[in-house]
């Protein structure tokens, strides 16, 4: 058995305005920054022998404040949502755009011009997944951590989480994640791991209505 624990990164430059940060390489702000400092020295965040990380500053520099003795592997498949034309705009920004209220509507089949798809986006991040814990089996690598994205870390454990739940089920506060159990015999039968606990503490319940209901609105845009 491995464990593999997915964080997200902490606040990045653009979140607290709203912005649609996916592929935008948006550092950590100062508040970002010391956030994840007081969050380890107040908790214990799981011990790893191997850190992935998003290649985007905000997660890199995420893991240089969490594991400062850890050499991050960077994964261009870990990379955010990217959101095309809504790159790096706010919902003001946004306003006038044609698309904008049809999209946060949610309506069917309906992506921002030049976005990923779910589809493309989840593929993605499956062939990264399985490789990354493929590659841990083999190299006997026991303990793990992935720091990514909120939107990352959300597909990943709607595709291979036990229990499951849908994606906007998934989301996290910065800083935070989750622990996963990973049996050899269920990941090759299924393609499967079982969400063991919460990392590094379990945040508030109510933290993050808003951001929930954006990726719940923007998941059924694609699937209903």
């Amino acid at each position: 058995m491995i464990t593999i624990t997915l964080l997200r990164h902490g606040i990045a430059a653009g979140e607290t305005e709203g912005r649609y940060i996916g592929h935008t390489d948006a550092p950590l702000t100062e508040q970002g920054r010391a956030q994840l400092a007081q969050m380890a020295a107040e908790h214990d965040y799981p011990h790893a022998e191997a850190v992935f990380v998003s290649p985007l500053a905000r997660c890199v520099q995420t893991a240089e404040i969490l594991y400062p003795a850890a050499k991050p592997i960077a994964l261009d498949g870990l990379k955010e949502y990217f959101f095309g034309e809504f790159e790096d705009k706010s919902p003001a920004d946004l306003d006038s755009h044609p698309l904008f209220a049809r999209w946060l509507a949610g309506e069917p089949d309906l992506v921002p011009p030049f976005a990923e798809n779910l589809e493309n986006f989840q593929a993605r991040l499956a062939d990264t997944f399985i490789k990354v814990v493929d590659g841990l089996f083999k190299a006997n690598v026991k303990h793990s951590v992935i720091i990514t994205h909120g939107g990352v870390i959300m597909a990943l454990l709607a595709m291979f989480g036990l229990p499951e739940a849908p994606m906007h089920e998934w989301l996290t506060p910065s800083g935070c994640g989750f622990t996963m159990r990973v049996e050899p015999s269920v990941w090759m039968r299924g393609r499967k791991v079982e969400v063991c606990a919460m990392a590094p503490a379990e945040p508030p319940a109510d933290e993050l209505p808003e951001e929930r209901r954006l990726w719940k609105e923007l998941e059924e845009s694609e699937y209903m």
